[in-house]
């Protein structure tokens, strides 16, 4: 499928816009032809967050018209609106720093219901259009009120309470996730042979949890674990996407690992497109990397995974070893084929394209996994 046609049947589909007959051909297309599927999970994140953007942008103009009117009918007055807010800032502050996923709108919907709220009470309804206005507007103030209760909860240090596994590790290594839907993390096989009772995965903020190994290929090093410890919450999509081809002669790149009890970024370049003794599943990566590297993303300045640390060689200062990213597409279609209650698909998002190296390494910390094990 040439690539305008692919990138517009990834577009339809997103916008529903296929029939019955079309959307059953092209799910059997995208089940065979990763690109495809890449194409279309783009495609719809893509069109999520332009939907997100243009809602938040009408609300807000819809926020900025009522308040406006209210002012010039004078049941409000702009001192007022500035008392309420500066009253309000230290609890919007709040807000920000506990509850990230309390949307913008719904703090400014708030503030606005409750001027509305007593402009209908001190004129006893005499205008009609702002009573159905303070109706419309009803959700959004309950909203704010169970805001507040969180916020008063967390004042008085009722965080919720996370039960986190604690393990006496005798190896400590690197994983990253490729998909966030099913909680799926890639690590070096040598890493899970490691693990003979428990193994545990441990996330930037020290918080520990219970997984499984699903994959393990010995002969590349490259294995696939799951967290199942139901304490674990789920991440959005990964902000990397997976490289299907090999790594360039001189590309730069840098990775992020655990050779010690907290992350490490490490930089350098490829300096030879493939590993030891000429061979094809790796490539060699002049950086330096220590014990607890292993399983580390190999990133480009792009934002591209290209490689997963494997090895380092002790006859040459500054040779490392990555396993290609190619081979991470391998294993999951051999685990389609052997395990089929294993639904492993690579989901990403261009997200760090185009960013400063600070912002890059924020976006995909929390993606970089501690491997632990007993």
């Amino acid at each position: 499928m040439e690539d305008t046609l692919l990138m517009d049947a990834a577009d339809r589909f997103a916008k529903g816009e296929m029939s019955s007959e079309e959307k059953i051909y092209f799910e059997e297309l995208r089940k065979n032809n990763p690109e495809l599927d890449q194409a279309v999970v783009e495609q719809l994140f893509f069109l999520n967050q332009l939907d997100g953007y243009s809602n938040i942008k009408n609300f807000k103009a819809s926020l900025a018209a009522v308040e406006s009117k209210l002012i010039g009918e004078k049941f409000i007055s702009r001192s007022a609106v500035s008392e309420t807010l500066s009253t309000k800032g230290k609890l919007v502050s709040m807000w920000h720093r506990y509850k990230k996923d309390i949307a913008v709108a719904a703090s400014i919907a708030g503030v606005v219901s409750i001027f509305m709220a007593t402009a209908v009470s001190s004129v006893h309804n005499k205008n009609g259009e702002i009573t159905q206005l303070v109706e419309e507007f009803k959700n959004e103030k309950q909203k704010r009120k169970n805001i507040e209760k969180t916020v008063i909860e967390l004042q008085e240090g009722a965080k919720p309470a996370v039960t986190t596994t604690s393990i006496d590790a005798r190896f400590r290594a690197t994983g990253f996730m490729i998909d966030a839907t099913g909680n799926y993390i890639v690590t070096n096989a040598h890493v899970v042979k490691e693990a003979k009772n428990h193994l545990v995965v441990e996330n930037i903020k020290g918080e520990q949890f219970i997984a499984k190994q699903v994959y393990v290929n010995i002969e590349q090093d490259l294995a696939i674990i799951k967290i199942v410890d139901s304490n674990f919450k789920k991440l959005p999509t990964p902000p990397y996407t997976i490289r299907k081809t090999g790594a360039e002669l001189g590309e730069q790149i840098f990775m992020m690992g655990y050779p010690k009890p907290e992350i490490v970024y490490e930089e350098g370049y490829v300096s030879a497109k493939n590993g030891y003794k000429m061979d094809t599943v790796y490539c060699q990566i002049s950086t330096s990397a220590n014990e607890g590297n292993s399983g580390s993303p190999v990133i480009t300045k792009n934002g591209e995974l290209i490689g997963v640390i494997t090895s380092r060689e002790t006859k040459a200062v500054g040779v490392v070893f990555a396993i290609k990213s190619a081979n991470i597409y391998r294993a999951v279609n051999e685990i389609k084929k052997q395990k089929e209650d294993e639904k492993i698909k690579i989901t990403s998002a261009p997200a760090l394209s185009g960013l400063s190296r600070v912002d890059q390494i924020k976006k995909m910390e929390g993606y970089v996994f501690m491997i632990k094990g007993n």
